[in-house]
């Protein structure tokens, strides 16, 4: 019975320290606003830009770059804030597939136009 509570706690922990966010901002500028933005959290009154994909790269390539497009969200083609969230499922992926596809979850804000 022991083995199986030290397994369960060494699990737990795993889980616990995989599932973490990291926010980026600018220091100049102010990000873009959203009257009719319902939020309750750290983006309220903000245009959040939020995606889910599964990015693959190759075992040879040391990065990659995910390009964000002016049309989609940004018309100044400024960003404001980054976020980018690891979490459990997104680092069980990794492993399997020995780091080759990743998941991604990240949030961002597009700085306001200054006229």
């Amino acid at each position: 019975m022991k083995p199986f509570k030290y397994l369960s706690i060494a699990i737990f922990c795993c889980i616990l320290t995989s599932c973490y966010s990291v926010r980026f901002r600018n220091v100049n500028g102010a990000p873009q606003p959203d009257p009719f933005s319902d939020r309750d959290d750290y983006y309220r009154g903000m245009a959040v830009v939020e995606f889910d994909t599964v990015i693959s790269i190759k075992v040879s390539s040391e990065d990659f770059t995910y390009l964000i497009k002016e049309k989609e969200a940004c018309e100044s083609g400024k960003l404001n804030i980054i976020e980018y969230r690891n979490t459990f499922g997104g680092v069980l992926l990794s492993a399997i597939t020995f780091g080759r596809k990743r998941k991604v979850k990240v949030k961002y804000v597009c700085e306001k136009l200054t006229n």
